[in-house]
């Protein structure tokens, strides 16, 4: 084995050597890295009628940057959740519209939602013989191993019809709560040594009320704790289209592949911590601030140690403070402000006043002391990462479910922008990546 180790050693040294190009060539040949400039302006690659991002505007031919802003289908997120709060949860209202276009009648919304309920359901022995068979701590890779052998059960996998593809959209959003509640209590079980439940999702609860029900041995919940979570899932359904998991969405749908694997290429590309994984880092930074600051009401304290992470001298020491910034907004996030007001709420329902006063003066002296200390382009304000965590933790969700809550909000996102993909491209997506390599002869093995 130590052999081995020592030839990985020198293999990935070899990797290193032949792979690593200059820094300055990206900008020689006006290749912009991640897609995006030195502004922080993605590249276009597509049109999309589903949603829309707004953080700039021109004044006076200048760009500006501006409160952020979230379209779905044309209506503003924040006007949408006003509709719905605190008279009916609206998950399965935004994912109709997310789906087919328009807000829907009460009877539309009633048929879905009997829809949706019906495919709550996972063939015969599914949970015994997948989901438990192998479990896992990583709750989004148990995740992608069950959509894709969903596939197996399928008769119509490969069928790309829009028809077939709407039926198996609608299946998976109806069965992602189940697939990571069960993946996590199977892991909590084989792992943990923890207790084993298996709850059945009720066809009269919506999506936020079955996943806490499923995840809690007693089943009990909260209305706003339903309510609470509900927003969250609808917060973060969808987002512009040009994020990753979604682009990757595209980019295999162009393909011509089939939507089980279509999905489980997007779960693969939520997991990691620069996309899906973020708030996970959020509350680990969080814990690591409670327990190095000894008066979280001293601004001074707060702000000295928010500088020792920004300077790679404490947490991870990555230099990074984590639910800060976004790729696009500059001013503010919009999910982050129509959160904030429903995570006081369930601060003070749940006694966690002093951890959301702490949340807050972060949110405030974070993008102060990037700016002291770091060369930025645009504005820095807390994203929706930065309230989600705490939002989890308050409703006692383990840390390995936080990545798979963000999947069950996306896969409606995820077979919007599929469904769109394939009525409207008819080429598959293939971008250019230009060659810096020397042309060399051939060199005989008895002369290397």
């Amino acid at each position: 084995m130590k052999k081995g180790d020592t030839q990985l050693n020198e293999y990935a040294a070899l990797c290193r050597n032949a792979d690593q190009l200059e820094p300055g060539m990206f900008e020689q040949y006006e290749v912009q890295r991640g897609l995006r400039d030195k502004n922080g302006n993605g590249v276009v690659t597509g049109l999309t009628n589903i949603s829309r991002i707004e953080s700039f505007k021109m004044v006076d031919g200048v760009k500006t940057p501006c409160e952020g802003r979230l379209w779905y289908r044309g209506y503003d997120c924040i006007e949408l959740v006003n509709g719905f709060r605190g008279t009916k949860h609206g998950f399965e209202e935004v994912a109709y519209l997310l789906l087919f276009g328009e807000l829907p009648t009460a009877e539309q919304l009633k048929t879905f939602r009997d829809i949706l309920a019906s495919e709550r359901t996972l063939p015969t022995n599914f949970t015994r013989d997948v989901i438990m068979k192998a479990p896992s701590s990583d709750i989004m890779n148990s995740l992608t191993r069950s959509v894709l052998t969903l596939a197996s059960y399928d008769r119509n996998c490969s069928d790309t019809s829009i028809e077939n593809v709407l039926r198996q959209c609608i299946g998976l959003i109806s069965v992602f709560p189940m697939l990571s509640v069960y993946g996590y209590h199977a892991y909590n079980h084989y792992h943990n040594d923890d207790s084993m439940y298996i709850h059945r999702p009720s066809r009269k609860l919506s999506t936020a009320e079955n996943l806490l029900m499923m995840l809690r041995p007693d089943k009990k919940y909260t209305e706003l704790e339903a309510n609470v979570l509900d927003i969250a899932l609808v917060l973060h359904m969808e987002h512009g289209g040009g994020n990753n998991s979604t682009f990757t969405t595209r980019v295999v749908s162009s393909s011509g592949a089939d939507t089980y694997s279509v999905v489980a290429a997007a779960l693969s590309s939520l997991k990691g911590p620069k996309h899906g994984g973020a708030n996970i880092k959020v509350v680990e930074m969080m814990r690591d601030i409670e327990r190095n600051v000894k008066d979280w009401e001293d601004e001074a304290e707060v702000r000295a140690y928010l500088g020792k992470i920004l300077n790679k001298e404490a947490f991870d020491h990555k230099g990074l403070i984590y639910g800060m910034g976004h790729a696009v907004y500059s001013l503010s996030d919009p999910r982050a402000q129509v959160f904030k007001g429903f995570v006081q709420k369930l601060a003070e329902a749940k006694g966690r006043q002093k951890d959301f006063a702490l949340y807050s003066m972060i949110e405030k002296l974070a993008p102060e002391v990037i700016a002291q200390k770091s060369h930025i382009y645009k504005g820095v304000s807390a994203n929706v990462d930065f309230y989600s965590g705490f939002v989890y933790s308050m409703l006692e969700i383990p840390l390995e479910m936080y990545t798979p809550i963000f999947a069950i909000a996306r896969i409606v996102g995820w077979s919007a922008h599929r469904i769109e993909e394939l009525i409207n491209m008819d080429k598959i997506i293939r971008p250019a990546y230009k060659s810096v390599m020397t042309v060399r002869p051939y060199i005989d093995m008895n002369d290397r």
